[in-house]
């Protein structure tokens, strides 16, 4: 037993030695033990967490949080003044496609990083309603949308985030709380922001003041300038026809076909802020061809 004690000590003793011998040791190993933890919020998959749903591409920031406690991933690229915004998966998982969209587009500016401007910053947002999305999407990534595809019928209930509201239905332009999409009543929510969702892009328009908002939708094909009661900004119709041209989707002033109230991109407008919708051909292809050279138009366009 005693001997047992003496030795111990002797461990105690030696491990105290190396602690002030070698501090820098002991202080990597505590750096790379936190290094993990932090990254484990990034790279661990749960049934709450979007990392899955975003092929595990390492989120620059969190835009905020989703009515049922998800990330809201943005990314961004380039450091220059003039700011460009992009916003997918307003609608989850019913337009799926838009965020896929969102996705390919971080992938060729990762890639491509020399296309951006020196004088632009582009943020992208793939994912603004993550409980749609995952309400309908549950494979292990995104990507594999493309050769699964979930059926139209099937996912009409991603169109709405966790607290069963139409996003597109709460923002500052005519909101009603019982609103309309195609022939069917559906909510605008509580009142106007009252979506955790609606409110984080909120305060990031408020915040960065961008120059430009690209927002994509399905399904209509078409780039639909916006307005909220004081016509169509000058900025605006140039952004609609420089989308339109480059990727050869037909230009409209307005959405007609029923009645659309709390609509993100017409609060835009009514802040002064142009800013156009991109509705995609249908809700399974991304249409890279026609969105990448869309996308480019627009970025060789505020180019100084």
């Amino acid at each position: 037993m005693k001997n047992l004690i003496i030795i111990l000590v002797v461990i105690i003793l030696l491990g105290v030695g190396a602690y002030f011998m070698f501090p820098n040791l002991f202080s990597t190993v505590i750096s790379i033990d936190n290094k993990n933890e932090n990254n484990d919020n990034i790279a661990t998959s749960t049934d709450d967490d979007t990392s899955t749903l975003t092929d595990q591409n390492e989120v620059e920031s969190i835009l905020g949080k989703s009515y049922g406690g998800r990330d809201i991933p943005v990314y961004q690229f380039g450091n220059g003044d003039t700011k460009i915004l992009f916003v997918g998966g307003v609608h989850g998982g019913y337009a799926w496609n838009t965020s896929l969209l969102a996705q390919e587009m971080i992938s060729y500016l990762k890639e491509s990083p020399e296309i951006i401007p020196k004088n632009v910053t582009v943020t992208i947002v793939p994912i603004l309603n993550p409980d749609g999305l995952d309400k309908i999407i549950k494979q292990p990534s995104l990507s594999s949308l493309s050769n699964n595809p979930p059926q139209l019928a099937n996912t009409i209930e991603g169109r709405f985030n966790g607290n069963n509201v139409d996003l597109n239905r709460n923002f500052d332009c005519d909101w009603k709380a019982n609103a309309t999409w195609q022939n069917r009543t559906v909510s605008g929510g509580d009142e106007v922001f009252s979506e955790p969702e609606s409110q984080a892009i909120k305060n990031y328009i408020e915040r960065e003041n961008p120059t430009a908002v690209v927002v994509w939708y399905s399904a209509a094909g078409g780039v639909f300038s916006s307005s909220c009661h004081n016509g169509i900004l000058e900025e605006t119709r140039k952004l609609t026809n420089t989308y339109g041209k480059a990727s050869g989707y037909p230009t409209y002033d307005e959405f007609v076909s029923y009645e659309v109230t709390g609509d993100m991109v017409n609060w835009l407008a009514k802040e002064g802020i142009p800013a156009i919708s991109v509705l995609l051909t249908n809700h399974n292809d991304i249409e890279w061809t026609k969105n990448k050279a869309g996308i480019e138009a627009i970025l060789n366009y505020y180019a100084e």
